[in-house]
């Protein structure tokens, strides 16, 4: 009993540290979300009409959002093409991270360098080092150099890639995979969050059980997928959840440039707001669907 009550006490002070390390979100979303948000979704059924300094709304129901679906040619393609090369991102991001964070988990030298250099792309994903390496003229004729390189022939992924469809067995698959390879750079680029979050879950799970793996004659890819896994699976749904979020987000996003088009450009907030609703609904839908498949094979323990 005494036990007992020492367990409880214990969670109850643990959640009460994580509601104060939350506390400050709640309150700057509270004070500082709320309105825009209910502003904006009532906006998404008006017809919103802009004048000197203000703005006067005109309640129109479900016109944007049966426009954005059936009069504009370009929403529900580019819906369907961002949602498609999100999946594909994301998975490869958690692939690469995972992999990654297991290689930087193990003892060799240099590996504080190593870890140093894996980590820079938390650093490099910081508005201000992506403003500098946009406008760095360095970059950019690097940038033009791989370009040409790839455009006279000699790419290694290009050259196999037509080997392969040579030979007859050039499927979309394969195109998709050399995609994610000439993509490389963006995945190890959005990958530093997720790698340091595995790795804090490697780096939490006991050693005496890999001792008793090999003692039992476990090889090292049984404890991969005994072991390391499981004892990580609930991280694979922080990172997956995180990905989306933060692909969503990106600044190449085309559904995120074409609402901020009607907004800058076409001066249309309703439909705008519409087109943002739409879009925020699909990912939360998506979310909420991946995380309950995800959820059913993470592995809890005390």
């Amino acid at each position: 009993m005494e036990r007992q009550k020492k367990l409880t006490g214990l969670q109850k002070r643990k959640a009460i540290a994580g509601y104060l390390f939350i506390l400050p979100f709640i309150v700057g979303f509270l004070v500082f979300m709320i309105q825009p948000l209910a502003q904006s979704l009532y906006m998404s059924f008006c017809d919103v009409q802009v004048g000197a300094g203000s703005f006067s709304p005109q309640f129109r129901g479900l016109f944007n959002y049966v426009r954005a679906f059936t009069v504009d040619p370009e929403f529900t393609r580019l819906l369907s093409e961002e949602i498609s090369r999100m999946f594909i991102n994301s998975l490869a991001i958690m692939v690469f991270s995972f992999f990654v964070a297991l290689i930087l988990n193990q003892k060799f030298r240099g590996r504080a360098l190593v870890r140093a250099v894996f980590f820079l792309p938390v650093i490099l994903s910081s508005g201000v080092i992506i403003g500098v390496e946009t406008d760095n003229a360095l970059m950019a004729s690097i940038e033009a150099a791989v370009g040409e390189t790839a455009a006279s022939g000699v790419s290694v992924t290009g050259a196999i890639e037509e080997i392969l469809k040579t030979a007859g067995i050039g499927t979309r698959a394969f195109e998709t995979v050399f995609e994610i390879v000439d993509s490389i750079y963006d995945v190890a680029i959005a990958s530093g969050i997720q790698i340091i979050i595995f790795l804090s879950g490697l780096q939490t799970i006991s050693t005496s059980m890999y001792e008793a793996a090999d003692i039992e004659g476990c090889t090292k890819w049984e404890s991969l997928w005994k072991i390391t896994l499981p004892m990580v699976s609930s991280l694979f749904l922080v990172n997956w959840i995180y990905t989306i979020v933060d692909f969503c987000m990106r600044s190449d996003n085309e559904v995120i440039e074409k609402i901020s088009e009607e907004i800058t450009v076409q001066i249309n907030y309703g439909f705008a707001s519409a087109m943002s609703w739409v879009y925020f609904g699909v990912v939360i839908a998506i979310i909420g669907i991946t995380s309950l498949i995800i959820s059913k094979g993470v592995y809890y323990y005390d």
